[in-house]
């Protein structure tokens, strides 16, 4: 009698139920990780705006003018991920970063002000706002 080499149907059946299994657990890991890294941009530009705010103030003695082209604290550049605003009144500041649809960060918002205060005003479904930091994770640790 002959024995004939290879894999029957129940053992790849097992395998592919294996690697489905995994791998169902694994996308969504990997997509949350990424979320977390285009997340620091916004950490990033915000933080690094503040300090230029503060450079303008002190040679102003007003953030009124702030955030314009040709000053010491332009406004951030939009990428694809984050759009960025600013609400300027003459001894108050708002800075908000908006989550962009086309980076795959749609609902996200993150503040900060004059007085450093950080927010994170919204977030998408499954994920935890926090008004007095800019989130990390989806539980809304900072």
């Amino acid at each position: 009698m002959k024995r004939i080499n290879g894999f029957s149907l129940i053992e790849v059946m097992v395998a592919v139920g294996i690697v489905a299994i995994l791998a169902s657990v694994a996308i969504p890991s990997y997509r949350d990780y990424v979320t977390r890294g285009k997340l620091t941009e916004a950490y990033t530009n915000l933080a690094t705006q503040r300090v230029k705010m503060e450079q303008f103030y002190q040679d102003t003695r007003t953030y009124t003018g702030a955030c314009q082209n040709g000053t010491v604290a332009p406004k951030p550049t939009d990428t694809n991920n984050f759009k960025y605003t600013c609400n300027i009144a003459d001894q108050t500041y708002t800075i908000t970063a908006d989550g962009q649809s086309s980076g795959g960060l749609a609902n996200f918002q993150f503040t900060i002000d004059q007085a450093n205060n950080r927010a994170t005003s919204n977030v998408p479904s499954g994920w935890k706002k926090s008004t007095t930091c800019w989130i990390r994770n989806k539980d809304g640790s900072c």
